[in-house]
């Protein structure tokens, strides 16, 4: 979830540089939206790295401790539009929210939808949540798939070639998620039948529904 392991590409350049300039958000939020799987919660943490943040699971809101979470002053709330229509999550965003911008701290909101299709139903959060920067991640391109790829089997330490890597990124479910669990798939696979990961072997998983 490091700086070093977010692989840029023109599908998240632009979110990224969002994110980096996180010192000057108007009204000092954002809202990161992308689809499932295509960076949110790693670029979240890149930036509270950067930031000195805190990443928090939307679901772990309503129970949590909300003036310790503001005295912290960057907080980022992960899956934040899952809270639409729980009467202590939302309530919860919407303090959250007003102790941030009164002590001049920083919230980072990540949603797979821009804040308008959230279904909010407390009004001042939805104006607050739609008054956000927001900045998009778009499904990941063959570029950043096949530098994920790459990655992922390179910590396995299981060599394979560019033409695995070429087939796979036209072939598979085009997300970041996938891509984590198709090499751990393709990894066990070899090692039930005892060879290498290898073109032959991906597309005897992949047609098999893998």
């Amino acid at each position: 979830m490091g700086r070093a392991d977010f692989f840029v590409s023109p599908a998240n350049a632009a979110a990224l540089a969002a994110v980096e300039g996180w010192a000057g958000w108007p009204e000092g939020k954002l809202l990161l939206a992308g689809p499932e799987g295509s960076g949110k919660t790693h670029l979240a943490h890149v930036w509270a790295d950067a930031a000195g943040g805190i990443v928090l699971p939307a679901a772990a809101l309503p129970g949590a401790g909300l003036p310790a979470l503001a005295e912290a002053g960057r907080v980022a709330v992960d899956d934040a539009d899952t809270l639409a229509g729980d009467a202590a999550g939302e309530r919860a965003l919407l303090h959250l929210h007003n102790m941030l911008a009164e002590a001049g701290g920083r919230l980072l909101l990540t949603a797979r939808r821009p804040a308008p299709a959230w279904g909010v139903r407390l009004p001042d959060l939805a104006s607050r949540a739609e008054a956000a920067a927001l900045a998009r991640l778009e499904q990941p391109d063959d570029a950043l798939l096949a530098a994920v790829l790459v990655k992922l089997f390179a910590d396995r330490q299981l060599p394979v070639s560019p033409d695995l890597i070429a087939y796979l990124t036209a072939r598979m479910e085009r997300s970041l998620a996938a891509a984590r669990a198709l090499v751990a798939a393709l990894d066990a696979r070899a090692l039930a039948e005892g060879g290498a990961v290898t073109v032959r072997l991906a597309g005897r998983h992949l047609a098999a529904g893998g």
